[in-house]
């Protein structure tokens, strides 16, 4: 094994399926030559030529639209957008095209398409940049929508994005793109789409997060063991589909949850969660289902970034008033 960043990780991805399969390719603004705004894909267009990795004019809506109209030729197009923010941009290809072709086809064509986009706050980027909009990717049928937490998941689960027959967005993390390594397998393996991940067990609550949320709900259950919790953290690597099954097993077992988003709590992810969880388990649970995300207001501007972002302390905060209820 091999200690990666996140950004090496799904460079090792990228780089696995474009030898794997010559019908894969990979394109967006400025993936090609500067190997991307966080050179994620640095060295891959010199390796595999300008056929397959190469640079968009700065149109989202381009981008989408080529994809589609690759997939009808028996390509494996990975596009990015070059932040989520951008999505608007191309949310008809996205949505209204791509997402529905085996719906709108009788099941009689695929869209394999591998939607790349980073987000997330935490390193003071622009307007529109950092932005939480996966909530209103998962609200549109017919996509699988993955955020990995950590180098691992993030080579696993791009390959098997890539090798989906169905559209997956794949979402990257800005703050978790070189905070870290981990041990990540030079041989290439996959993580399937739609299963969580118990990230450890314990028996006195359950806390659920995606992305780098991960991260700070377990620094949030270190803390609250060393005064005797006992906390059980789930990775859900998918929030389309989610994985409802190991959540409601291990809520169940606790009876206790408390669902964690960065993005603002309106309509997001853990709302679907949450009610989920109040559906099939609420005689299992000996506290109501609580709740961190961050407030229904326009994505800050950096001075105020941090104030604005959920952290462990808040998921400590809400872990405590659900233990004491």
């Amino acid at each position: 094994m091999a200690q990666m960043t996140m950004v090496q990780a799904i460079n090792n991805a990228l780089k696995t399926e474009l030898q794997n399969d010559e019908n894969v390719l990979l394109f967006g603004e400025d993936v090609g030559v500067n190997g991307g705004v966080f050179r994620v894909t640095e060295g891959l267009q010199k390796e595999f030529g300008e056929d397959r990795v190469f640079d968009t004019p700065l149109a989202e809506s381009g981008i989408g639209g080529l994809a589609l109209g690759l997939t009808t030729q028996g390509y494996r197009p990975v596009m990015e957008i070059q932040f989520l923010g951008f999505v608007f941009e191309v949310f008809d290809s996205v949505a209204g095209q791509i997402a529905r072709t085996r719906f709108r086809s009788g099941n009689s064509k695929q869209a394999p398409v591998t939607i790349r986009a980073p987000f997330g706050g935490g390193v003071h980027t622009p307007e529109l940049h950092a932005d939480n909009l996966e909530g209103i990717l998962a609200q549109s049928p017919g996509l699988h929508v993955v955020i990995p937490s950590n180098p691992y998941d993030a080579k696993g689960l791009l390959i098997s994005a890539i090798r989906s027959n169905d559209p997956v967005v794949y979402l990257e993390h800005m703050k978790l793109y070189r905070s870290f390594r981990d041990e990540v397998p030079e041989e290439e393996y996959t993580i399937e789409i739609g299963k969580a991940n118990v990230k450890q067990e314990g028996n006195d609550i359950t806390l659920i997060a995606y992305g780098a949320m991960v991260q700070e709900s377990l620094k949030a259950a270190e803390e609250l063991e060393k005064e005797g919790y006992s906390v059980e953290v789930i990775d859900l690597r998918t929030v389309q589909p989610i994985d409802i099954e190991t959540l409601v097993a291990s809520v169940e077992k606790t009876g206790r949850a408390v669902v964690v988003q960065e993005a603002q709590r309106q309509a997001g992810v853990g709302a679907t969660v949450a009610s989920e969880l109040a559906e099939r388990s609420i005689l299992s649970l000996e506290a109501p289902i609580a709740r961190v995300a961050a407030a229904d207001t326009v994505y800050p501007f950096t001075q105020a970034e941090n104030v604005w972002l959920p952290n462990k302390n808040d998921i400590i905060e809400k872990a405590k008033e659900t233990l004491e209820f």
